[in-house]
């Protein structure tokens, strides 16, 4: 079942990419059951606030990065996928994250030192904030 989805507006993180995140990070960590069917788009969307258009658009990214399939008529299901390839999909995902972190720390001037040293305090930091749990260890 699909866990509680936070839009926040106050961010410039378009609509669909924070739906798409939230929605992949709970299919990647097993959250939500393969062969499971997804809300109606319609419907999600009028639950959600958002338009249609949105959640159609989070829709094909889900389907394009091989999370979800759909059956014309009746709705869009979670993939199954094995350990390994959800392992491989998280490893993706995350990697690309930290390749725009790397370019725009670079076009700000700061070393791979510096980089380094930023990562570890942020993760320290978020540590020591109770953030992280051992549900979201990317070695799942």
């Amino acid at each position: 079942m699909m866990e509680n989805i936070v839009i926040r507006t106050n961010v410039q993180t378009p609509i669909y990419q924070q739906l798409y995140d939230q929605m992949a990070s709970q299919i990647m960590n097993g959250m939500m059951e393969a062969d499971s069917l997804l809300p109606s788009i319609r419907g999600f969307a009028r639950e959600l606030r958002v338009s249609i258009i949105t959640i159609k658009k989070t829709w094909e990214m889900l389907e394009q990065n091989g999370l979800i399939y759909t059956i014309g008529g009746k709705g869009s299901y979670v993939q199954k996928n094995t350990p390994t390839m959800l392992k491989s999909k998280k490893m993706e995902s995350v990697k690309e994250a930290v390749r725009q972190c790397i370019l725009q720390a670079h076009q700000m001037g700061l070393s791979q030192d510096e980089m380094v040293k930023l990562f570890q305090k942020e993760y320290n930091q978020i540590t020591e904030d109770g953030l992280l749990s051992h549900q979201n260890d990317i070695s799942k």
